[in-house]
């Protein structure tokens, strides 16, 4: 049954992640892969905020493995980083790439110590 919910949640995560990133692609006008980089780290953010007001088993698996797995996407934050790289954008790239990293563990943290506050209210 948790393979439907991953499948469902997963679903649904790709198809926000692919129009929230063209609207944000289209917004920005940038060759800075701004999309890619917010919709990373506002999934970092929530993620830490499942994780940190408890969430397990189906409901879980729904949006953290299936909905969050599909709206997050390491995948074409490789591909953009590294054709950063190619294209002699070297700064933009390590900027992304580090970035990407470092705010997404900041994130993680901010949602999950967010949610462990919210659960106390």
């Amino acid at each position: 049954m948790d393979l439907i919910y991953v499948g469902i949640g997963g679903a649904f995560g790709s198809i926000v992640r692919y129009k929230l990133g063209k609207i944000i692609a289209q917004k920005s006008g940038s060759d800075f892969p701004v999309n890619t980089f917010l919709i990373n780290i506002t999934g970092a953010i929530l993620l830490g905020v499942v994780v940190g007001i408890g969430v397990s088993g189906s409901v879980y698996c729904l949006l953290a493995d299936g909905f969050l797995g599909a709206y997050t996407t390491f995948s074409t934050f490789m591909y953009e980083g590294f054709q950063l790289f190619r294209e002699n954008e070297k700064k933009n790239a390590f900027v992304y790439i580090a970035a990407s990293l470092v705010i997404g563990i900041i994130g993680y943290i901010m949602g999950y110590e967010l949610s462990r506050c919210l659960v106390f209210i």
